[in-house]
């Protein structure tokens, strides 16, 4: 968490608020593929560094154990997220046809 400059709550707080602002971009404006693929890179890499911090053998709290399985859920459910908006387009489509 030193590189990132956060503690570990703020990282799991930063991080829940960007997916969350993230999860809106994607079922709003239809973010375009290279978007999407940018978001898979930062859901994989965020989730890498989350678990790298949680497995390291850092004593953690009760809480902050919890706040840790809730920020994998989040990352998890905006993967399920651009999931479900890719099979919502049509395909061989492009947007404005």
């Amino acid at each position: 968490m030193e590189a990132e400059g956060l503690c570990l709550l703020h990282f799991t707080l930063h991080l829940e608020t960007a997916c969350a602002q993230m999860r809106r971009e994607t079922v709003l404006s239809r973010a375009p593929h290279a978007r999407q693929e940018e978001i898979i890179g930062y859901i994989s890499g965020r989730g890498e560094l989350l678990a790298h911090v949680a497995t390291s053998g850092l004593h953690l709290t009760d809480e902050m154990k919890a706040r840790v399985l809730n920020t994998f859920l989040t990352l998890m459910n905006l993967r399920e997220n651009l999931d479900r908006a890719a099979l919502r387009q049509p395909s061989g489509r492009t947007a404005g046809h």
